[in-house]
C-alpha cells in the first residue's frame, strides 16, 4: 500500500514539473502581466551548453546566454558559466540548450543582474534527442530572478538525476 502511494506522489511530481517546465520553455510569447509571486516577466534567458560526457558522479560544462528583453528597444545582456552536476550522470550529449524565463519586481531591468550561483535539480534523458527538466533558484540578492523550473534540449546518450549549480557572469 505504502509504495503504491509513493509511487502515485512521484508520477504526480513529475507531472507536474513536466506541465511547468514545457510552459517555461516557451520564448515566443513573454506577456507583461504582474504575477502576485513572481513580479513582471521582463525578457527570457537563452542558454548553450557545451557538449561533454558524464563521469557516473557528475559532470562539468561551459554554458553562454544571451538575454533578450520584453521590450525590443533593450539591447541583449550576455552572460559566461559553467553548469555543474553532481550524482548519477551516465553518457555523453553536444551542445544542448537551456532557457528561462526572468522576472522582476517591476518591469526595469539593469544589465549584469542575473549573475550569480543558482542550485537545485536536474532529470535528464537522452536518447538521440532528449529533454531535460531543471529546478534551480538562487542569483542575485532577489531583486531579479529565473523562472524554477526551466527545460533543457540536447542531442546525444545520457542519463541523469543529479544536484546541479550553474554559475552565470557578466561578459558585457
Amino acid at each position: 500500500m505504502r509504495k503504491t502511494f509513493a509511487t502515485a506522489v512521484a508520477a504526480a511530481s513529475l507531472l507536474l514539473a513536466g506541465g511547468a517546465a514545457v510552459h517555461a520553455a516557451d520564448p515566443v510569447v513573454i506577456p507583461q502581466e504582474p504575477d502576485a509571486v513572481n513580479g513582471v516577466r521582463i525578457g527570457y534567458l537563452d542558454c548553450t551548453i557545451g557538449g561533454g560526457a558524464g563521469y557516473v558522479l557528475g559532470s562539468a560544462k561551459e554554458v553562454n546566454c544571451v538575454f533578450r528583453t520584453a521590450m525590443d528597444s533593450e539591447p541583449s545582456d550576455h552572460y559566461a558559466g559553467a553548469i555543474r552536476k553532481f550524482g548519477v550522470d551516465v553518457g555523453f550529449t553536444t551542445q544542448g540548450r537551456l532557457i528561462w524565463a526572468v522576472f522582476a519586481p517591476t518591469a526595469g531591468y539593469h544589465h549584469g543582474s542575473l549573475s550569480g550561483i543558482y542550485q537545485g535539480a536536474t532529470a535528464e534523458a537522452t536518447l538521440g534527442a532528449g529533454v531535460g527538466a531543471n529546478i534551480l533558484i538562487g542569483g542575485t540578492t532577489g531583486s531579479i530572478h529565473l523562472q524554477t523550473v526551466s527545460v533543457t534540449g540536447q542531442l546525444g546518450l545520457n542519463v541523469a538525476a543529479t544536484g546541479t549549480s550553474v554559475t552565470l557572469t557578466s561578459v558585457n
